[in-house]
């Protein structure tokens, strides 16, 4: 009988944390903006998406949500989109907390730098839309990303255009910060800005110099030996928001490399979800909205 209890008890709990997830067109009646992609988009079998033009956005609701909502945004070089360990694969273990979680498949920027960031505004604007309906505090909704999918996250952090696409927290897996030539990931600069951009895009998109009081709280974590995206762009980020006084933690693993993700074999999974899960429940700073 109590094992019978115990098996009834896992498929309810199971069942709860498995409901099917949304994916919905990100501009419904067509983007403001084009990235001049008109091929099919290309899938491979490890998860990974390119030549993406129509975005979407993927939605998890919790069984038991507590208002949070985070926003993921794949890594890929800008080139294409990690779909699997740097998205979906996230879902489960951000749903058992509460936490309603949405993958974004945004547009390559394919000559149009403009173009990520749009969708990620779009993003955040969508949940804030539907926060009644899905059970998130619209006060409480952040953007996160690995990778190139971190450099979109903090432009959306530093860049954002009205208190409507404002995240009130990022999550920051090794990523891309500066376009710098010396420091950044050449692969995602050359996709985002171009062979030969201008001074101006450079100092625009190289988002430690961009940083402002106003810049979100983050959670930064990154592997002291990831020779694709020298952590130099991390920690010069997490020295901005310090310079301007916004809360701000991070992270750094002595091995483990790029890419990790949500994968089982980075040495240091226990430890960065351990922290990011703590800092979910007590670190977020959030300010009190009940006062006039």
């Amino acid at each position: 009988m109590k094992k019978l209890f115990l098996l009834t008890f896992m498929f309810f709990t199971v069942a709860a944390y498995s409901q099917k997830p949304m994916e919905l067109p990100l501009w419904p009646n067509g983007a403001p903006n084009s990235n001049g992609i008109t091929t099919p988009e290309e899938k491979t079998d490890n998860s990974r998406t390119g030549n993406v033009s129509k975005p979407t956005l993927t939605v998890y609701l919790a069984a038991h949500p507590n208002g949070l909502a985070i926003i993921m945004c794949p890594g890929g070089g800008y080139i294409r989109l990690a779909m699997g360990h740097e998205g979906h694969d996230m879902a489960p273990w951000f749903n058992t907390q509460g936490i309603t979680y949405a993958v974004l498949k945004y547009r390559m920027p394919n000559g149009h730098c403009e173009v990520p960031l749009s969708d990620a505004e779009q993003a955040i604007r969508m949940v804030r839309q539907h926060a009644k309906e899905w059970k998130v505090n619209p006060d409480r909704i952040g953007i996160m990303g690995a990778s190139a999918g971190g450099h979109l996250a903090s432009t959306l952090a530093t860049h954002y255009s009205s208190k409507a696409t404002r995240p009130n927290f990022q999550i920051l897996l090794y990523p891309v910060i500066t376009m710098n030539a010396v420091t950044t990931h050449s692969g995602s600069r050359h996709y985002l800005l171009g062979d030969h951009p201008t001074d101006k895009d450079v100092k625009y998109y190289s988002n430690e110099l961009q940083v402002t009081p106003n810049t979100p709280q983050a959670f930064i974590a990154l592997s002291s030996d990831d020779n694709a995206v020298p952590p130099v762009n991390g920690i010069n980020y997490y020295l901005a928001l310090l310079k301007n006084q916004v809360p701000a933690t991070m992270h750094i693993y002595p091995i483990g490399g790029h890419g990790w993700g949500f994968r089982d074999n980075f040495t240091y999974k226990r430890q960065w979800t351990g922290e990011l899960e703590k800092w979910l429940r007590e670190g977020l700073v959030f300010p009190d909205t009940t006062k006039k």
